[in-house]
């Protein structure tokens, strides 16, 4: 299996780390994933939090995210940073969720992603906002590996 193209990672085992001040300034850092055959991930928090656009208060939520690697994998403590980094960040839920499902595949190009988040109800209605991500054959070909 060919290596791929890794930064070092930065946040682990390092406990002076601080979260990020905005998604802007988060990074998603990844490491070559162990493994050829396809196999899923999944990433659950139930303490995410994020602010509404129009009144400014917090908007809380659960995350899911699952994903089938194609060369990368993303590492857990840069993923709970960059999600931290969403508490001061005003987005309606869509945009944060749609957000975070861009972010994660521009940073680890996975064969397929969704991620679920849950949010607390506000005036008796809960939401929950689904984003879902899958590469083409062609795509798949291009980083170096034959998909299913």
């Amino acid at each position: 299996m060919a290596k791929a193209p890794s930064k070092p990672l930065t946040l682990l085992g390092r406990s002076e780390a601080r979260l990020p001040a905005s998604p802007d300034e988060a990074q998603l850092e990844t490491f070559p994933s162990p493994a050829q055959r396809p196999y899923r991930i999944r990433f659950e928090t139930a303490d995410f939090t994020s602010l509404c656009p129009v009144t400014g208060q917090m908007d809380f939520a659960q995350v899911v995210i699952e994903y089938v690697p194609d060369r990368l994998c993303v590492e857990s403590k840069s993923l709970k940073f960059y999600l931290g980094s969403y508490r001061n960040q005003a987005a309606f839920n869509e945009a944060v969720t749609n957000r975070i499902l861009d972010d994660f595949v521009k940073a680890c190009a996975p064969r397929e992603a969704i991620v679920t988040a849950e949010f607390s109800p506000r005036g008796g209605i809960g939401l929950t906002v689904r984003a879902e991500y899958a590469a083409s054959k062609s795509t798949r070909k291009e980083s170096g590996r034959n998909g299913r």
